[in-house]
């Protein structure tokens, strides 16, 4: 699990976790989805971190 913290002006103003998930292509990674509040708004966050290089090679591939 990694921790995604949001700061404004250095201000920290929302956090989620991002759980590790595999991708339907293969690759691996983290992912989460959530709304956070910003003063009045609200906003809907999605965070994708693929590990660069994880996506498993095809037999053309290698």
């Amino acid at each position: 699990m990694i921790t995604v913290e949001f700061k404004q002006d250095s201000q920290l103003v929302g956090l989620m976790t991002a759980d590790p998930k595999e991708f339907k292509t293969g690759s691996k990674g983290y992912y989460t989805m959530g709304k956070i509040t910003i003063g009045e708004k609200r906003y809907q966050v999605q965070v994708q971190m693929v590990e660069i290089g994880s996506k498993p090679k095809t037999e053309g591939e290698k």
